[in-house]
């Protein structure tokens, strides 16, 4: 198939699976005397992985690990177990400091009661080196 095609059955727009074929995450096509790139079901099916993986916000390296640890079907999963536990680990304390973000923000909404610039308590507490 050709990556207009590709990019139709797996919802990744063309620029990125370029992007991914020139960093190796995705091989490189098969090219015809016209210069067209032509794609593989297997391509489709590697794409449609990396992008699954990509909407998880899994790193690009932990992808490629990934796609290299599916070379060796036998071997144990442990890999692919630890950087999924990293990952939600990392969303785990995202979702931490989110929540002090939205707290302190709460706390400034709330804060000024005023109607004037010169006596806005939001603006006195970010210039403040007490925050």
């Amino acid at each position: 198939m050709k990556i207009g095609e590709l990019t139709t059955a797996t919802k990744v727009p063309a620029k990125t699976i370029r992007y991914y074929e020139k960093i190796s995450l995705l091989p490189p096509p098969y090219r015809a005397a016209n210069g067209y790139r032509h794609y593989r079901a297997k391509d489709a099916e590697t794409l449609v992985f990396i992008r699954r993986c990509r909407e998880l916000n899994i790193a690009i390296d932990d992808i490629k690990r990934l796609l290299d640890v599916q070379q060796n079907p036998n071997a144990s999963c442990t890999e692919v177990d630890n950087i999924i536990a990293d990952q939600l680990a990392r969303v785990q304390q995202t979702q931490r400091e989110l929540a002090m973000l939205e707290a302190s923000l709460v706390k400034l909404a709330s804060s000024c009661t005023h109607h004037q610039i010169q006596d806005c308590t939001i603006l006195q507490e970010l210039k403040s080196c007490a925050g």
